[in-house]
C-alpha cells in the first residue's frame, strides 16, 4: 500500500466518525424529548459501520458525470478514464463506511411525573427517551479519538510524502 492509499483510508474514517460524532450529537440533544413526529419519545439513534474498499476519485466522479459514464473527448482524457461498465480496479485497501443508522429498541425509562404534559393520565408516569447519557459521552470520547487517530494518520502519511520529495532534490 502506498501512501496515497493510506490516505484514502484514513479519509473513510475521518468521514465515518464525523458522521457518528453527529449521531451522538443528535441523541444527547434529544436526551430529554418525550414527544416527536412519529410519535412517542426520542429512540437514541446508533451507527453501523462495515468495512468497505476504498474508492478512487476517478471512480466517484465517473459515477456521477453523465448518469454514471464519462464521456471522453481528448486522447489524454481516453487514456486515464473509464466507465461505469469498465471500473478501476479496486484498491487492496479496505476502509470504512456508515451503512446504517439504527434506532435502538430498548424499553423507555418510565418517570413518575403527573405534572408532565406528556403523562400517562392514569398512572402519572411518563415515557423517557432511551437515550443514556453517560454511555453517549463514552460514545463520543470513542469516536473523537478515532477521529484524531485518522487526522494523525493523514498528517503523518503527507509528512512522509513531504520528507520522499525533499530527497529527490
Amino acid at each position: 500500500m502506498d501512501l496515497l492509499h493510506s490516505i484514502r483510508v484514513s479519509s473513510t474514517g475521518l468521514s465515518a466518525h464525523r458522521l457518528k460524532l453527529n449521531v451522538i450529537a443528535d441523541n444527547l440533544a434529544n436526551a430529554q424529548t418525550t414527544r416527536t413526529e412519529e410519535g412517542g419519545p426520542y429512540r437514541r439513534k446508533m451507527v453501523v459501520f462495515e468495512a468497505a474498499p476504498v474508492k478512487r476519485f476517478g471512480d466517484v466522479l465517473g459515477s456521477k458525470m453523465c448518469g454514471g459514464s464519462v464521456k471522453c473527448e481528448s486522447e489524454y482524457d481516453q487514456a486515464s478514464c473509464h466507465t461505469c461498465e469498465d471500473p478501476l480496479p479496486e484498491l487492496d485497501a479496505a476502509g470504512v463506511e456508515v451503512t446504517k443508522i439504527v434506532k435502538s429498541q430498548e424499553d423507555f425509562a418510565l418517570i413518575y411525573n403527573p405534572s408532565h404534559p406528556d403523562a400517562d393520565p392514569v398512572t402519572g408516569y411518563v415515557a423517557m427517551p432511551n437515550v443514556d447519557i453517560l454511555a453517549e459521552m463514552a460514545d463520543m470520547v470513542v469516536a473523537r479519538r478515532a477521529y484524531d487517530a485518522s487526522a494523525a494518520a493523514i498528517g503523518n502519511a503527507k509528512a512522509m510524502i513531504i520528507k520522499a520529495l525533499e530527497i529527490g532534490k
